[in-house]
């Protein structure tokens, strides 16, 4: 037999297999009994993988697989030409003074500020963006995304839908068009659950390794939930359709009750679709705490009922898809054993014990709370970390920003001189928080110190983090923060090592604005011993200006200047004239961060904005946690 023939001979006979062939006709010409044509031309779509479009459906799977991919190696390229770039602007701007910085304020592509303008930091539609929207005062919607996770999201979200529905519509026999659309669905939303657990986790490699914030996947996060969920419930009924043409609502629930396949699968959706509904924003803040909790436990049982759905279907081997949630539950589960090793390193050491917090209320319905790690821990600025306390709902924790860490040598070393870096690291770490009483257990905390009756309080705790702190400040010349009340905890953690780094002659920085809002000057006494430690630092005349402003003063009298580096102001500031005075004096490249409420991270968004354009370089980061 010739080449040719043995090849063609190879692919056997192609005659369709028999549920294939059903598909194709509507009704079997030998068969005239309406239960039998049932039995042949629709039951058979409702079971196993009958008339599902196998090939299609890895075929698609690979596709979004590789639509996501494709992204996140898009924005990897892109943050490592920003490391490079910004590695260079630090190595040679750290040496030279303020004057001699001029080459990295001005923009050395003329299309970079229009696309900062216009995509990278736009908000989708005019100004707002991190506002809230609110119905009421107590019922709220969420928020908006920026015009490029606009971009991100439609990519997601369309892909999917062209994925699910590209089926060929105008085959005669609809139920085999039921039977397609089942698995494709069902196919997509299981490999949706792979990135959906992915970015749910605090430990997500891809934070660290493309520097976007949790903010951002926990945004990615809610959307693939949705499409999810979508995704099941179109995958339930589906098969429904199928299921009550074949045998009827009684034949179906029968089913439903007594198939362990099917009875995992139907469970799932449910679960699904109650997870859908309690991470509707207005429910969501309205009682955040507890859709935190049912959020974990009823995740759980989907992935579970997905896991029994895959393994019990009536084919050897189960699902295809049996793979893909076993990797979803091993990547939940080093997860979480990493956020239970983080908890047990941070506050356990066999020398000296275990967390121990002070917990002190200050004016203004705050907390300072100083947790004494054990151990050294390693601290960037810009950090948070996930906090519980022994006696306030133990098992709940919550992220705070990380406003001021303290490194403590070894009991064992003290009198030694130098207290070298080798030492500190042998003993132990303090770590500091400002937090806001507003509803439960920030209320909790607050109302317990307080209950205390002395300065201060002691409490078994313990500290899950630190996380994030990839926004290095120290390659730009020119650095403006931005705070709204206790959003300080954010940028004062910058301020004692960019200084300290001036010093040493370490960072580019040259010059430092700190600008923070405020509701009384009470709120002052929150960050009073770290400021009181900022302000006796060396040289910190030369590189730091704070300018505070008092928006509802008690006394006119309280609003005064210590000096011309630490100004106070009554009211707001006008930020957009605040920026661009900053811009006129900018020394080499400037970054303005802002952390506090969200009207006025979105003002601040809209100046950096303003002031985009060929002569100068700013760059925006934005703290937030859109929960």
């Amino acid at each position: 037999m010739s080449l040719i023939g043995r090849r063609i001979a190879a692919f056997g006979p192609l005659t369709p297999a028999a549920i294939l062939a059903l598909r194709d006709s509507d009704v079997p010409t030998a068969v005239t009994d309406d239960a039998a044509a049932a039995e042949s031309t629709i039951m058979p779509f409702s079971t196993a993988l009958n008339g599902v479009d196998q090939h299609g459906n890895m075929l698609f799977k690979d596709m979004l697989w590789w639509t996501l991919g494709i992204m996140a190696l898009i924005v990897l390229s892109i943050r490592l030409l920003e490391i490079g770039w910004t590695k260079l602007r630090h190595v040679s701007a750290m040496s030279a003074p303020a004057e001699r910085q001029t080459y990295w304020k001005k923009s050395q592509w003329s299309w970079m500020p229009s696309l900062k303008k216009n995509l990278i930091y736009a908000p989708l539609w005019k100004k707002r963006h991190n506002r809230e929207i609110k119905l009421s005062s107590a019922v709220s919607i969420g928020t908006l995304p920026s015009r490029l996770h606009f971009v991100i999201l439609s990519i997601y979200l369309i892909s999917n839908i062209v994925y699910v529905f590209y089926e060929d519509w105008f085959q005669e026999n609809k139920y085999a068009l039921a039977a397609e659309i089942r698995g494709r669905s069902g196919t997509l939303s299981v490999v949706n659950m792979v990135p959906l657990i992915i970015l749910a986790g605090r430990n997500n490699p891809l934070i660290s390794l493309l520097r976007v914030s949790f903010d951002t996947y926990n945004l990615l996060h809610r959307w693939m939930g949705r499409m999810v969920v979508i995704e099941a419930v179109i995958h339930t009924i589906a098969w429904a359709y199928v299921a009550v043409a074949g045998e009827g609502y009684e034949g179906m629930n029968f089913r439903l009750l007594h198939d362990s396949f099917l009875a995992s699968g139907f469970a799932g959706t449910i679960g699904l679709v109650i997870l859908l509904i309690l991470s509707l924003s207005p429910v969501r803040h309205a009682f955040y705490e507890t859709f935190l909790n049912f959020h974990i436990i009823l995740a759980f049982i989907v992935f579970a009922m997905t896991w029994v759905h895959c393994a019990t279907a009536h084919i050897p081997g189960g699902l295809p898809q049996l793979p893909w949630m076993i990797a979803i539950f091993m990547i939940w589960v080093a997860e979480r054993l990493a956020r239970m090793f983080r908890l047990a390193y941070n506050n356990w050491s066999k020398k000296r014990g275990f967390t121990e917090a002070v917990v002190e209320p200050v004016p203004g319905d705050t907390t300072r709370v100083t947790m004494h790690l054990p151990r050294y821990v390693d601290v960037k600025p810009g950090t948070h970390a996930y906090i519980r306390f022994m006696g306030i709902n133990p098992w709940e924790n919550h992220p705070f920003s990380i406003a001021w860490v303290e490194h403590h040598p070894d009991a064992d070393t003290l009198g030694e001189k130098p207290e070298s870096e080798s030492k500190l690291k042998t003993g132990t770490t303090s770590v500091s928080f400002i937090i806001g009483a507003h509803t439960g257990f920030t209320r909790q905390l607050y109302n317990k110190a307080v209950s205390g009756g002395a300065p201060s309080i002691r409490i078994r705790a313990a500290m899950e983090g630190p996380y994030a702190g990839h926004h290095s400040l120290d390659s730009y010349g020119h650095v403006v923060l931005f705070a709204g009340s206790t959003g300080i905890t954010h940028q004062i953690s910058y301020l004692k090592p960019l200084i300290q780094g001036f010093n040493d002659g370490t960072i580019a920085t040259r010059r430092i604005t700190l600008v923070w809002i405020i509701r009384d000057t009470e709120s002052l006494e929150w960050v009073r011993p770290w400021m009181d430690v900022i302000l006796r630092m060396p040289r910190r005349r030369e590189i730091l200006n704070i300018r505070l402003f008092v928006t509802r003063p008690k006394n006119t009298k309280e609003i005064f200047s210590a000096s011309s580096t630490v100004q106070m102001f009554p009211g707001r500031p006008n930020i957009p004239t605040l920026l661009k005075k900053e811009v006129e004096e900018q020394v080499g490249a400037m970054c303005v961060t802002v952390c506090g409420p969200g009207a006025l991270a979105d003002d601040v968004r809209q100046a950096v904005r303003d002031v985009q354009d060929e002569s100068t370089v700013v760059d925006f980061v934005e703290e937030s946690f859109t929960w």
